[in-house]
């Protein structure tokens, strides 16, 4: 009730109030004197454990990796905490990564890769629910990728992380970062089967370049990219260039050329 008076407060907003504080952190917030506590006790359950489903669902790996005891203060604490920007239920998993981002402080020394694991995982929620398409009527998906201007899927994110997080589970729960880059791209394919594919620092740049819709051709990015690397046979990238393109578009990762 920030910047509204007690006083000025209608009696039935300040009990609204009231019960959502408790059913939030029944631990710190009273309930309602006028409601019997079994009452209570059914909101109070009815409400905490849809959230808590809801994020082990969508969360799986994150949620094997913690026993009971730690995922239950881990989501009680966002349940009380975390003010959400949004209504809309299928919203609580991007929240909930902006709370484990911005407000949680409380990072394990075990678990150092917490957020960029459940950063992976909300990436696989939020393809598998994007409402983007990856059948467009100006993209030619059998095209010339050395002339045409390659056209990246709206369902393929290729990110890059620290840790490997695809790889993590209860008993592979690495304590430092990777030499390297881990280097994804997480897709859902025209099947709207989602997966995931493990690329390399040039590939990681072809799709960055692609992003930028600069309306290059695959020859002309992959000189890019060769002059970038300073290699000394500029043909080499262009021609294992377009084989990765080619790859890539079998998954749906890219959709084909631009249509002229």
């Amino acid at each position: 009730m920030t910047g509204i008076s007690a006083m000025a407060t209608p009696e039935f907003i300040r009990q609204q109030y009231a019960f959502a504080a408790h059913i939030r952190d029944p631990q710190h917030q009273p309930a309602p004197a006028d409601v019997e506590d079994r009452r209570m006790a059914i909101y109070r359950e009815l409400f905490y454990n849809n959230i808590e489903g809801f994020l082990g669902n969508s969360f799986p790996v994150l949620r094997a990796i913690h026993d009971d005891e730690h995922w239950h203060v881990m989501v009680r604490d966002f349940f009380s905490q975390h003010l959400s920007q949004t209504p809309l239920f299928l919203e609580i998993p991007r929240e909930f990564l902006a709370w484990l981002e911005k407000e949680h402080s409380n990072y394990s020394t075990e678990m150092p890769f917490l957020y960029e694991l459940a950063h992976y995982e909300w990436v696989e929620l939020a393809l598998s629910i994007s409402e983007e398409s990856c059948v467009r009527d100006d993209i030619d998906p059998a095209g010339d990728f050395l002339s045409g201007i390659p056209v990246l899927s709206p369902l393929a994110w290729h990110l890059g992380y620290q840790y490997p997080v695809h790889e993590i589970s209860p008993d592979n729960r690495p304590q430092r970062p990777g030499d390297d880059l881990t280097r994804l791209v997480v897709y859902r394919d025209r099947n709207d089967n989602t997966g995931f594919m493990l690329i390399n620092a040039v590939t990681k740049r072809l799709l960055e370049l692609i992003d930028e819709d600069n309306n290059e051709s695959g020859e002309q990015l992959l000189q890019r990219i060769a002059t970038e690397m300073s290699h000394p046979q500029p043909d080499v990238v262009i021609r294992g260039g377009i084989e990765t393109l080619r790859e890539l578009a079998q998954k749906d990762i890219i959709l084909g050329i631009k249509k002229q």
